[in-house]
């Protein structure tokens, strides 16, 4: 016990300047810490910096997320402290949710390309391989939106993507004509999807090839030859939706184009080092210049 502690202890019996006197301690010195001690104390700036990451990213980064994004504000704290700062204010990040309905509808009489991906290792560079699928959006008074997405391999960034109020052809061949407008692929792209009859369409079998690109497909009820794109639509949907829903197509091709700019800008992925994958793409370029093949 200090002995400020001690004179505070006493003070309700003995004067407080009789027991400074006793313990040779100043009055002033004593008040002053008294004062102090009834001041609140401020939040640390590591606490505020995990609150405030928190916010900005709209509830959708855990611990492991928080923690690169503070520490590259210069705050050296780990997920524990950070787990704690969030139970104390009651925070809870987005946790995606397992039901998804059925959006493939595949055509047993047609024949499906080959899965050119088995056995493959992943690629090393962006626009070597794009995996695609469709998910389904709740709408407000029931009924669901459809988004297509080309995602690619390398750098899970968003290349393409569509949303229509039904699940037409072209849903998902518009979604990669845009990605081959913007990106332009070298020849020998692997386009790779599941067997839904979208992907077996003739106008979408041509568009690959007029890019000089190469058609891939999952096997049939194997859902892990696509886990990439499967893994990718559980977390991106949950932050997109939070839970809610749409009240129309309008308003969900603007929600979507907005949290696909943040998720090719700004949000980090682990399987990336934590990189958002503009900035992966950037510094794979960025590597390549300086050590070419």
């Amino acid at each position: 016990m200090s002995t400020y502690q001690h004179i505070a202890e006493r003070a309700a019996q003995v004067p407080v300047r009789q027991l400074c006197h006793t313990l040779r301690v100043a009055p002033a010195a004593y008040y002053a810490w008294q004062c102090r001690r009834q001041q609140p104390t401020a939040e640390p700036a590591w606490q505020v910096a995990v609150r405030e990451a928190f916010a900005y990213h709209s509830q959708r980064y855990g611990t492991r997320r928080l923690r690169v994004e503070v520490q590259a504000q210069g705050h050296a704290v780990g997920r524990w402290r950070i787990r704690r700062v969030l139970q104390a204010h009651g925070l809870r990040a987005q946790q995606p949710r397992s039901f998804v309905p059925r959006t493939t509808d595949s055509d047993p009489a047609v024949r499906a390309a080959p899965n050119r991906l088995l056995g493959q290792p992943a690629p090393v560079a962006p626009n070597r391989v794009w995996v695609g699928d469709i998910t389904y959006l709740p709408r407000q008074g029931g009924g669901w939106l459809y988004l297509a997405v080309w995602l690619d391999r390398c750098s899970r960034k968003i290349v393409g993507w569509d949303v229509r109020d039904t699940m037409p052809e072209d849903l998902v061949s518009e979604a990669l004509r845009r990605a081959l407008v913007v990106r332009r692929p070298p020849a020998g792209l692997i386009v790779h999807s599941d067997q839904g009859s979208q992907y077996t369409a003739t106008r979408f079998k041509d568009l690959v090839a007029k890019h000089g690109a190469r058609q891939s497909m999952s096997r049939r009820g194997n859902c892990y030859d696509n886990a990439h794109a499967e893994s990718f639509w559980s977390r991106f949907k949950a932050e997109l939706l939070d839970g809610g829903s749409f009240p129309g197509l309008a308003e969900a091709k603007l929600e979507i184009s907005h949290h696909i700019a943040y998720y090719n800008a700004e949000r980090r992925h682990s399987a990336l080092g934590y990189c958002s994958p503009n900035h992966f793409e950037n510094h794979l370029q960025i590597m390549s210049q300086l050590c070419p093949a």
